[in-house]
């Protein structure tokens, strides 16, 4: 087993959008995991990239929106969005979100900007 050095647990969170925070986990050869916490009341705004995502809440409730169509997802909840589809979430409620996204191939060092 490797333990890859970008595993680290002291990697720092990124605010990519207002309340929104992402922090960049281990990337291997074909897949990369990240960390993400969505402040009450915040939103990820609309995006896509060709990357596969496949994820699970932790904790909160989460309402994605994707095709005109919302689906919600809360603690132990898992959820997979094809690379290429246009996507949002949005906690449209009082406590944070917490949660791992997993994708593939690996998006070792994203643009959390664009």
């Amino acid at each position: 087993m490797d333990v890859a050095p970008d595993a680290d647990a002291d990697a720092e969170a990124v605010e990519a959008v207002d309340g929104v925070f992402l922090t960049q986990g281990a990337v291997g050869d074909d897949v990369s995991i990240q960390r993400f916490e969505i402040e009450p009341g915040e939103t990820v705004p609309e995006h896509d990239h060709p990357h596969e995502q496949v994820g699970v809440i932790t904790a909160g409730r989460l309402t994605f929106v994707a095709d005109g169509e919302e689906r919600v997802v809360g603690p132990d909840d898992t959820y997979v969005i094809p690379g290429g589809e246009p996507h949002a979430a949005e906690n449209r409620t009082d406590e944070p979100v917490v949660g791992f996204d997993i994708f593939s191939p690996p998006r070792a060092d994203p643009d959390w900007g664009e």
